[in-house]
């Protein structure tokens, strides 16, 4: 999407969204052997033109993403409080984003991995979004599945309880965050969130957990990271999903899962100490 964003009085215009700066961040975490894609849908406009050239200058083959002819990308303006809490605007009802796959599912066979969020599951109109998770359910490929609930976007949250959990139980490795979980399904604590993920088949990821750190899904680590505190926090934006990111760069490389949740919470934490959704890369 396009992202608006303010210094003072003086308005900033950047491109972000939880899937893209996943990917950045993945990029960023990954030898340049692996290759990394995003797939989408964006307009055949002067900003949507910028956008692709923003996900190419990332590292992130854009490649895969097809234009629409009328159609333009969403947009949203975000707020940040001083301690770096964030509150957005958004007008994406009519973003060429929603009609993606709509010529179907084949770009998908391109690759080995595909991560995907609930956001992505919330944009598609009903019949696409239930052929893909059909198509899901019968490739052969890793799925990866963050449940970023956002209210909004949905028609009830009984609609977005049956989809999230249709997603969860085609997930190999989960990135879930306690809040939302708690929020869509009315959990009591992380511990009935775990054990239910667990019952749905996710037994590999990360739980979220803000300033507690994140939790491992699956089973225990002997000897679980000790997590540090944030000395600064300018903005909160895509904190998870650098996390994410960094978590998967891990552990796509070395398949530990406590390592993985130390280098996904460095990652968050350097983020969060400075504006934006994507820092600069030093």
């Amino acid at each position: 999407m396009i992202e608006l964003a303010f210094d003072g009085n003086i308005p900033l215009l950047s491109f972000a969204g939880d899937v893209l700066n996943t990917a950045i961040y993945l990029r960023r975490n990954l030898p340049l052997d692996y290759s990394i894609s995003f797939v989408s849908v964006v307009g055949s406009d002067e900003l949507s033109q910028r956008m692709l050239d923003f996900i190419n200058t990332h590292g992130v083959s854009n490649r895969y993403v097809s234009k629409h002819p009328s159609l333009l990308p969403g947009l949203y303006a975000i707020n940040t409080t001083f301690d770096g809490e964030r509150s957005f605007l958004y007008w994406r009802e009519n973003s060429a984003a929603r009609t993606l796959f709509s010529n179907g599912f084949d770009v998908l066979n391109n690759f080995d991995v595909i991560y995907f969020s609930a956001i992505t599951l919330a944009i598609l109109p009903e019949a696409v979004r239930d052929h893909f998770l059909m198509w899901l359910s019968n490739c052969d490929k890793r799925i990866i599945f963050d449940s970023n609930y956002r209210p909004k976007l949905w028609t009830s949250i009984v609609t977005a309880r049956h989809y999230v959990e249709a997603a969860w139980r085609l997930t190999e490795i989960g990135l879930p965050s306690l809040d939302d979980e708690i929020a869509l399904f009315g959990d009591r604590c992380e511990e009935d969130v775990i054990l239910r993920l667990n019952t749905w088949g996710v037994n590999l990821g990360a739980l979220k957990r803000g300033a507690l750190g994140p939790r491992a899904i699956g089973k225990m680590i002997m000897a679980p990271p000790v997590f540090q505190k944030a000395n600064l926090v300018a903005d909160t934006t895509a904190a998870g999903d650098s996390f994410n990111g960094a978590f998967l760069g891990s552990y796509i490389q070395h398949h530990n899962t406590a390592d993985a949740l130390g280098e996904g919470h460095r990652c968050s934490l350097a983020v969060i100490a400075k504006k934006g959704a994507i820092i600069p890369l030093e």
